[in-house]
């Protein structure tokens, strides 16, 4: 599928420390608007890829994962407070 495939390589070519929101993987990919699409791929997981570099626009780490979430991005250097991302450190 198109949308998948060009998602993941978006998301493949992420670099550590790198945070981007759900928004921006799909602006980048050639799917504007799509965010909840790409939320819902990396959902469903088994992809190999770094999902814990993807926010929501206000920062939010995954609900339920809010812990593991802030681990692997505390380990990149990337400041978490309150289950958010204080700056998203993106591609731009």
């Amino acid at each position: 599928m198109a949308f998948d495939d060009d998602v993941l390589a978006v998301l493949h070519a992420l670099r550590p420390g790198e945070v981007v929101t759900y928004g921006e993987v799909a602006e980048e990919a050639g799917w504007p608007g799509r965010a909840r699409a790409v939320g819902r791929l990396l959902a469903a997981g088994g992809h190999g890829v770094p999902w814990w570099r993807v926010v929501t626009s206000t920062g939010r780490l995954v609900p339920g994962l809010e812990a593991e979430h802030a681990r692997r991005l505390r380990r990149e250097g990337v400041e978490v407070d309150g289950g958010r991302v204080r700056r998203p450190r993106g591609r731009r």
